[in-house]
């Protein structure tokens, strides 16, 4: 494959004796393709699709020759049961459809043994190849482990050993970073978050029971089904219809009978072509989140993001088409989209061909008139911290685009006044909290360091400097690497740290009737975690954590209705869904019984 991609217009260029080769990884399963770089027969750095989960453009992108990695252009990837086939043939054809730049770290790079290779290696004699337990050792799932839960107690018992019971001292032989790994791996296995279970394509059963809960029973029903597999938002309307977009289709409107329209005419198309990389997929020019103005029933204004794409935006484009995020707004009348109105957007100079995948795109309002967007990291990581960039922020306008004269870097020559906060990775989800007045997001880490955030004025949130969670070869996030100098204690820290990774969706702050005990609670929803988890907040610290819904499928949106029901967005191989969350009798005669 070098050499099918050699000297092509100087478009690739491997150095040699670094070479790309496709080949199944040890310790990764049957079913774990995988992609390598090859160098003296040694695996450097490999992607699988979990490991893509929330990848980001920082880990996918690099500009061609840039020293540290080396940008690849794909012309198709195709993923098969246990193999990863690419084909470069009319590569340079098809760059006018799509181009993937997957980031491979190159010559010269420290070499970080996989984390389940490392497992095998040296604990698996004692606990087991499947941490069972084995004659030598306890298991380390089904139990309670000794030294308790969370990555840094199991790392710390791993550091320590328990020499008088035959367990190492591991600090004494391993690296401070392949301990995390291995303490990230364990708890991935004991709480059931495989890394590489992706749960697009595990049976997606609606239970017909009702679910109980501390403080609310409820019901689950399918409102509708048969939508794209890979839907975005949704925004219930009034009158009992959903607006609804798809990422490679666009917007449409699903009635209160779960019947979907045609796509909203005049309104922003999705882009399809993406690169498919075993459930995921790769493209840019997405339409992402729809959110009603707060005022919508007076002014019908509809916000929506999306990828503005451009094919001739001179170098931006060089590569394939560019895209960067964008936010509008407008209304429906008589079925079309009408009044457009930009509230959002930079000059191309800025945009870029990478991905539209960790964008978030996220939409909110607060109570004072102004709309925030995110907008995750794209193009590398170095731009997550700059001012001068877009990406890699939470941003702040008033509701009709004007900048705000208080946002925290309007005065900062050369930065982006819309700035709110930086140093994010890959916000999916973003709310304003109207009982408390606090913004808050979720955000998809690496390989672990997902998190809940607390968002105030101007804050630093860390991203690529530092993480609970690692890259997903291992190596320790540090933006010293990077060459950028911090003070992590000037750094603002997650309320919340979810590693192992669940891959954190979107969220709301429940402010309706049905469920009033939630009321003020935020309801989080998980992709490869597949759960709706319910937390209580107070001063900016978490005091209760539940699990509503476990198991059920990738939710990739949480949205509350008319009412106060409670509508989730599932994605799914089969088909997305729509299912309402509604309030049930309870057992013992109480709470929701009327309800």
């Amino acid at each position: 494959m070098e050499e099918a991609l050699r000297g092509r217009t100087g478009l690739l260029q491997l150095a040699r004796p670094c070479g790309v080769g496709l080949r199944r990884a040890r310790g990764q399963g049957d079913h774990a393709p995988r992609l390598s770089v090859g160098h003296a027969g040694r695996d450097r750095f490999a992607k699988s699709p979990e490991e893509l989960e929330s990848v980001s453009s920082a880990d996918v992108y690099t500009q061609v020759g840039s020293g540290n990695t080396l940008g690849v252009a794909f012309g198709r990837v195709a993923y098969s049961r246990g193999a990863l086939a690419v084909s470069t043939s009319g590569l340079i054809n098809r760059l006018a459809g799509f181009v993937l730049l997957l980031g491979i770290t190159a010559c010269g790079v420290e070499e970080v043994e996989g984390f389940e290779r490392l497992y095998h290696s040296h604990c698996a004699v004692c606990h087991g190849a499947k941490l069972e337990g084995a004659a030598q050792g306890t298991p380390l799932v089904g139990i309670d482990l000794a030294y308790g839960e969370g990555i840094e107690n199991i790392a710390r018992s791993i550091a320590a050993g328990m020499p008088d019971r035959g367990m190492p001292t591991w600090s004494e032989t391993l690296s401070e970073t392949q301990i995390r790994s291995l303490a990230i791996f364990i708890a991935e296995e004991r709480a059931n978050t495989t890394f590489g279970d992706f749960r697009i394509e595990t049976p997606l059963v609606v239970p017909a029971e009702v679910v109980r809960t501390s403080l609310h029973d409820f019901g689950l029903e399918v409102v509708a089904d048969g939508l794209d597999p890979l839907p975005y938002a949704i925004a219930p309307l009034p009158d009992g219809r959903i607006l609804l977009t798809e990422k490679m289709r666009g917007l449409s409107v699903v009635s209160a009978a779960g019947e979907q329209s045609d796509l909203v005419p005049g309104a922003p198309v999705g882009h399809g072509g993406a690169v498919q990389f075993g459930p995921l997929q790769y493209g840019n020019g997405w339409v992402l989140d729809v959110a009603l103005h707060p005022d919508y029933a007076d002014n019908h204004w509809i916000y929506l993001s999306y990828g503005d794409r451009c094919e001739d935006c001179a170098a931006q484009s060089r590569w394939g088409p560019a895209s960067m995020t964008k936010l509008i707004r407008g209304r429906l009348r008589d079925g079309t989209w009408t009044d457009q109105e930009t509230i959002f957007e930079v000059d191309k100079a800025f945009y870029n061909s990478a991905t539209d995948m960790a964008t978030g795109g996220r939409i909110c309002f607060d109570d004072a008139g102004h709309v925030f967007l995110s907008l995750g990291m794209k193009a590398g990581e170095r731009q997550v911290q700059r001012l001068d960039l877009p990406e890699g922020k939470i941003h702040r306008m008033h509701d009709d685009g004007r900048v705000p004269e208080d946002n925290p870097f309007v005065d900062e020559p050369g930065a982006f006044p819309t700035i709110w906060t930086l140093g994010h990775r890959s916000p999916h989800g973003l709310e304003f909290d109207l009982a408390s007045g606090e913004l808050w997001s979720t955000e998809m880490g690496p390989r672990g360091g997902d998190e809940i955030n607390r968002l105030i004025a101007g804050g630093n949130y860390g991203w690529p400097l530092t993480s609970k969670g690692v890259h997903y070869n291992g190596r320790p996030v540090d933006g010293r690497g990077l060459g950028i100098d911090f003070d992590l204690a000037d750094l603002e820290q997650p309320v919340v740290d979810l590693t192992p990774s669940v891959a954190v969706s979107s969220f709301v702050f429940y402010d309706g009737d049905a469920f009033p005990e939630w009321r003020n609670h935020a309801l989080v929803g998980s992709l490869k975690g597949s759960d709706v988890v319910r937390f209580v907040f107070e001063d900016g610290e978490e005091m209760e954590r539940e699990t509503l819904i476990e198991d059920l499928a990738r939710i990739r949106d949480i949205e509350t209705g008319p009412g106060g029901v409670i509508y989730l967005l599932l994605e799914h191989a089969s088909g997305g869904q729509i299912v309402r969350m509604t309030p049930a009798a309870r057992e013992n005669g109480g709470g929701d019984a009327d309800a």
